[in-house]
């Protein structure tokens, strides 16, 4: 999973951390046990470490929670959440599908900055109301701060924040279409990249400061994400109403299995079909295997004739699809499972025919779609 690794299980979700993270940490704890003994000179150089270590953690436990207010909202609505992923620049929940309302979208969207909000109220209370002073007071004070910028920072109305995907669930509701709420917060938050990217490189070109470095990796985050998500908002819009059917290969590679292997080599073969792998079929037009050319040569020439297909084929190996499965979820298989080539059947196991990556992508690249079978 794109290098990450996986450390366990969170209320049933699947937890990972990026190897980015660790370096955040390192600089967090650093920084902070840095800062504690800047503040409380009294300290040892070890215990301002662990405190660091302490609130470092305590903060990406913060981020935890942010994702999690996400995660539970989407499983209330009956959406898996395939993982939740620690990485430099946070946290992300990834959600099986989409919301089917713009309202359950938005508050999926909303639920992360409000558990932040919360944890910003609790935590203030936690300092305003015990007797804690000293660095446990300075590290309950970041805490909180920390909970209010997060909740504010992801309110930017710009993908792939939560701002842009309550901006998202909003022209959504206005226009009716998600495809055009997508691609509207996907503009605000390139517009949003650009100028954190410009925030961060102006003072290192005219003060010679460093000191926004930050700022421009966020915004190289923000400008690949939301194109990201423009992008994919593109294909979606595009496939909507399609099915498997649609785009079945024209003149795909069947054969009977009651076919003797001559007439498979005279109809298939010297006729000049380019096929490598053909489907089989029986009388009823189900598919019952595949044969390859390379099968041919475990049999004799000489047998050809009285030999049929079915004695010769293998059973089908790979993933079926029905011909009314829409094509969004076909992508979805075939980037899931690295796959170029579906067997598409009808609900009886009649075979309609290949599907071929190539023809889904030759399909985004037309200015034009077929009509839904």
């Amino acid at each position: 999973m794109n290098g990450t690794i996986r450390v366990g299980n969170l209320f049933g979700i699947p937890f990972y951390i990026h190897p980015s993270w660790f370096l955040v940490l390192g600089l967090i704890t650093w920084s902070y046990s840095g800062g504690l003994l800047a503040q409380f000179p009294q300290l040892s150089g070890g215990l301002a470490l662990i405190l660091g270590l302490t609130t470092a953690l305590l903060l990406f436990a913060s981020v935890v929670a942010h994702e999690l207010g996400h995660s539970f909202v989407a499983m209330r609505q009956g959406i898996n959440v395939d993982s939740i992923t620690l990485f430099i620049f946070g946290g992300l929940a990834s959600l099986k599908q989409e919301s089917k309302t713009p309202s359950e979208a938005f508050w999926v969207a909303i639920a992360g900055p409000l558990v932040s909000l919360l944890l910003c109220g609790i935590v203030t209370l936690i300092g305003l109301t015990t007797p804690v002073t000293g660095p446990l007071a300075a590290i309950l004070g970041v805490l909180a701060s920390v909970n209010l910028a997060l909740a504010l920072f992801n309110l930017i109305p710009g993908l792939p924040l939560d701002g842009g995907n309550i901006l998202k669930a909003i022209v959504w509701k206005v226009t009716g279409n998600p495809y055009k709420g997508v691609a509207f917060a996907s503009r605000v938050g390139q517009i949003f990249g650009w100028i954190a990217i410009a925030s961060g490189i102006i003072p290192i070109l005219y003060f010679g400061s460093f000191a926004n470095i930050w700022n421009l990796l966020i915004g190289f985050f923000l400008l690949q994400n939301a194109g990201n998500a423009a992008q994919f908002a593109r294909v979606q819009e595009k496939l909507t109403g399609l099915t498997a059917a649609d785009v079945v290969t024209t003149d795909s590679p069947i054969v009977s299995a009651n076919l003797s292997l001559r007439q498979f080599a005279d109809e298939q073969i010297i006729q000049g079909q380019n096929w490598r792998r053909f489907l089989v079929t029986n009388n009823e037009g189900q598919l019952v295997g595949a044969i390859n050319l390379d099968d041919l040569r475990t049999i004799p020439t000489t047998s050809w004739t009285e030999t049929p297909i079915q004695q010769v084929m293998r059973p089908i190996q790979s993933t079926t699809i029905n011909s009314n499965q829409p094509l969004l979820e076909v992508v979805q298989l075939l980037e899931q499972q690295k796959l170029s080539v579906l067997p598409v059947i009808r609900d009886n196991g009649v075979l309609v025919g290949i599907l071929e990556k190539a023809s889904i992508i030759n399909l985004l690249q037309s200015p034009t779609q077929p009509n839904p079978a």
